[in-house]
């Protein structure tokens, strides 16, 4: 099968029959041979009596429900778990993504040899300060912490080879990020593509000022796990030792002083009166439990059961 669609979506029962049709039409006209996996996210109105419809008119379409709303990233979990397309395309179902722009990506994937191709909304038709300013920031935050050079991280439409999404687990609202998580995973070919933004046609948008809180936190989330996930110790037992030297360093020079006055008969004061003590001996308790959570990483990460599962790109 040449390509696998996956599209979540939450209550956008009247978007899906034109998106539907406007799919088929192009995978027609370029004599793709593809599936269309549709995620029903918990939605509370007719989208998944929709989707039964559409079924029984286009036999390539298949439909997945949640028994309640449990996310963008779980959907698309669950989407690219299913999938049989040697390219997978993800797409939002409120037509804001053009299913024109799939023969560009399926021919930057499978002629041009990217692991994944991110679009890339250039002229975007969303509110100036609750959207556009915002995603500017966030998209250029995450290109600094990571090294991709992407414009639009994310961007719905994206494309990316089957062994991509089978070797990256999205949870949370990680589905931001997986373009970083690929790139952990050791997919480095990672384009992007300029692609038409279109004017919510049905429906409002799901995402609220919540996105503002959890965004920073999952790359913080991301970026961690990349990079200390399998060597907790690596960064809070670094961080543990210089924290407790320096508290070390301090209490050394405050007895220091002390001895010095007595030796030569100089009145000084308690060891207990000085400030820098106190300071000296938060550092080096707050060191020894830095050093003790990276232990304890440490024991957690080598007890997990993927502990030494790797990515073989292929064995002879």
């Amino acid at each position: 099968m040449d390509i696998s669609i996956v599209i979540p979506l939450l209550n956008e029962g009247d978007s899906l029959p034109e998106l539907m049709a406007w799919i088929d039409k192009v995978m027609q006209e370029n004599k793709y041979s593809y599936e269309v996996i549709m995620i029903d996210d918990g939605s509370f109105d007719n989208s998944w009596e929709v989707i039964g419809e559409l079924k029984q008119k286009y036999e390539n379409l298949r439909g997945i429900r949640f028994r309640r709303n449990f996310g963008k990233s779980a959907a698309l979990h669950t989407g690219f778990q299913a999938v049989k397309g040697d390219v997978v395309l993800t797409m939002d179902a409120d037509l804001q993504d053009s299913p024109d722009e799939i023969p560009g990506f399926y021919k930057m994937i499978k002629e041009e040899g990217y692991d994944l191709v991110s679009g890339w909304k250039k002229k975007r038709y969303d509110p100036l300060f609750s959207k556009n300013i915002p995603s500017k920031f966030y998209n250029w935050t995450v290109r600094r912490m990571s090294g991709i050079k992407l414009h639009d991280f994310n961007c719905g439409i994206k494309a990316y080879r089957k062994r991509v999404v089978k070797s990256i687990e999205i949870y949370g609202d990680m589905h931001r990020f997986i373009p970083v998580m690929a790139k952990w995973a050791g997919f480095k070919k990672i384009g992007e593509k300029v692609v038409l933004h279109q004017e919510r046609k049905y429906g409002t948008t799901k995402f609220g000022v919540e996105r503002f809180i959890r965004g920073p936190l999952d790359l913080l989330s991301v970026m961690f796990i990349s990079k200390y996930g399998k060597r907790p110790m690596h960064l809070f037992g670094t961080l543990g030792m210089l924290t407790f030297i320096l508290g070390l360093i301090g209490a050394a020079i405050v007895g220091v002083h002390k001895i010095i006055a007595v030796s030569n008969n100089m009145r000084a004061p308690l060891v207990t009166q000085s400030p820098y003590f106190y300071l000296a001996l938060t550092c080096m308790i707050i060191g020894s439990l830095l050093f003790l959570s990276g232990f304890l990483g440490e024991l957690i990460s080598r007890s997990a059961t993927d502990r030494n599962r790797y990515l073989i790109e292929e064995e002879l």
